[in-house]
């Protein structure tokens, strides 16, 4: 196992900790309004270390066939992609690179998971794979890439 998968995650502002309900201790980012409308999606940091991502489905995740509608699995694998790589992200990232398999649908009120590695890690860009399943099915394999972003300064005004 990478040394850098045993580090506890940065304290930070925009990473909250549910205090109650199913997903008591689990984490979820609060800034982006996007994934707070669509999940919520959680993840937790298991005792070896590895990452788990974990939402339940409800009726506002599924397509018009009573199935969770494709788009949320890929916006719960996005989220899964940067939970996965919490434990080497330092900074600001955005994907760059996503492709993905559908292998089985999942309905409401079942538990979707994901776990997944990280394939590589270098300066700028970090690799990763993942899986969804509930219970034993494999529901949906994806993989991605992150790339690390520095914030560009601010002009300063002429004094």
């Amino acid at each position: 196992m990478h040394e850098l998968t045993k580090a506890p995650p940065p304290r930070r502002p925009d990473l909250h900790v549910a205090t109650e309900g199913e997903f008591k201790g689990w984490r979820t980012w609060i800034r982006d309004s996007f994934e707070s409308h669509v999940g919520p999606f959680w993840h937790r940091i298991e005792p070896d270390g590895s990452v788990r991502c974990a939402f339940r489905v409800e009726k506002k995740h599924l397509n018009g066939s009573g199935n969770v509608h494709g788009g949320c699995y890929m916006a719960f694998a996005d989220y899964s992609l940067f939970a996965i790589a919490t434990h080497v992200l330092d900074g600001r990232a955005v994907t760059t690179n996503f492709a993905c398999e559908f292998l089985d649908a999942a309905r409401e009120g079942e538990l979707v998971e994901c776990t997944g590695e990280i394939s590589r890690a270098g300066g700028s860009l970090i690799f990763l794979r993942g899986r969804m399943m509930s219970g034993d099915r494999q529901l949906f394999t994806f993989s991605g890439t992150i790339k690390r972003v520095k914030r560009k300064a601010q002009p300063q005004p002429n004094a």
